[in-house]
């Protein structure tokens, strides 16, 4: 298979790469080179922008494209209806996100899209309704050509944002660790080698239609992932659950300071616990949670000491809060 990657250097991108390269497929990544350019040398690279710079793939014929770095509508038409003529099938990496309200567990496939609320916004405090609006450029461009693909959180190894990363690294030090809400709070993950490869199988037959894409096949809490992270990192000290009221009166921030915590926003309460069943219908396979935690932390100890953290708060911080919660419970 001709396949494309509109991306294909960083994380999901770099999974589905090599899993393609694996299977044998001739692949072409389109990129900037600014990520990973040494990367995958076996397969050719053309570099561009996505944006006002697409003269690369300017009559290369594809069987499929999978478009892993679309995140504002007025530059995903710009592929799209370029590659409209060129390609057989076009895969877009959406988001769990793109729902315009998430309040009750089970959010399936029909569920209402976010909508912006001007169309030429750009702005990615509207992530979730960008990727809905990127989702309509596609399908218009595609027409029952096309994959849509709704990741939930994505974790594993190479990912740049650590917000998994975080509870793997921080179960694996000793100390008392600060947790946010309760052990019994939803979560869900999809390992990120998992998605690169059901999305590859996708491409490959020709798979049309909206899918949420993530994990567990059961449900999961909060505390479990925890639980499971101590297990391989060796934890031992207590792990201490602390309510939002504190969290936010003392301005920790959910999701970003404590990851894979969505606070009590009721419009988003039902992101963590969406229904999967379609794609599990469709072939979607997750390893155990086991598995990803311990390849996360393998590869995490296999970075630099001095890496800078994209998620999660530093020891001090946490610390502080620490003691500053347990003075007002004494």
């Amino acid at each position: 298979m001709r396949l494309l990657l509109l991306g294909g250097t960083v994380f999901l991108g770099r999974h589905i790469t090599a899993a393609a390269l694996a299977a044998g497929h001739d692949v072409t990544l389109f990129h900037r080179g600014l990520h990973g350019p040494d990367l995958f040398p076996e397969a050719q690279h053309l570099c561009g922008d996505r944006d006002g710079g697409l003269d690369a793939l300017a009559g290369r014929l594809f069987d499929a494209v999978i478009d892993t770095s679309g995140y504002v509508p007025r530059v995903v038409k710009q592929s799209a209806e370029l590659l409209a003529p060129l390609a057989r099938h076009y895969t877009f990496i959406s988001s769990i996100s793109a729902y315009r309200s998430m309040r009750d567990p089970g959010t399936a496939e029909d569920a209402p899209l976010a909508e912006l609320p001007d169309a030429e916004l750009e702005d990615m405090a509207y992530y979730g309704a960008l990727k809905a609006s990127c989702e309509s450029v596609v399908s218009r461009a595609f027409p029952d050509r096309c994959l849509l693909v709704r990741p939930g959180l994505i974790v594993g190894p190479d990912d740049p944002t650590d917000r998994f990363t975080y509870w793997v690294e921080r179960l694996a030090r000793p100390g008392e660790v600060l947790a946010p809400g309760g052990p019994k709070l939803p979560a869900q993950v999809i390992d990120v080698r998992d998605l690169a490869a059901w999305t590859l199988a996708m491409a490959e037959r020709g798979a049309t239609g909206a899918y949420n894409a993530t994990g567990p096949e059961v449900p999961l809490t909060l505390g479990e992932v925890l639980e499971t992270c101590r297990s391989v990192g060796g934890h031992e000290n207590p792990i201490t659950w602390v309510p939002e009221e504190f969290l936010t009166e003392h301005g920790v921030a959910a999701w970003s300071d404590m990851p894979l915590f969505v606070g009590s926003d009721p419009e988003v309460r039902g992101m963590l616990s969406a229904s999967i069943d379609k794609a599990l219908g469709a072939g979607l396979a997750l390893r155990p949670l086991l598995r990803t935690v311990a390849d996360t932390l393998a590869w995490e100890r296999a970075r630099p000491l001095d890496h800078p953290w994209r998620a999660g708060i530093t020891a001090e911080r946490e610390e502080d809060l620490l003691r500053t919660w347990h003075r007002q419970a004494d």
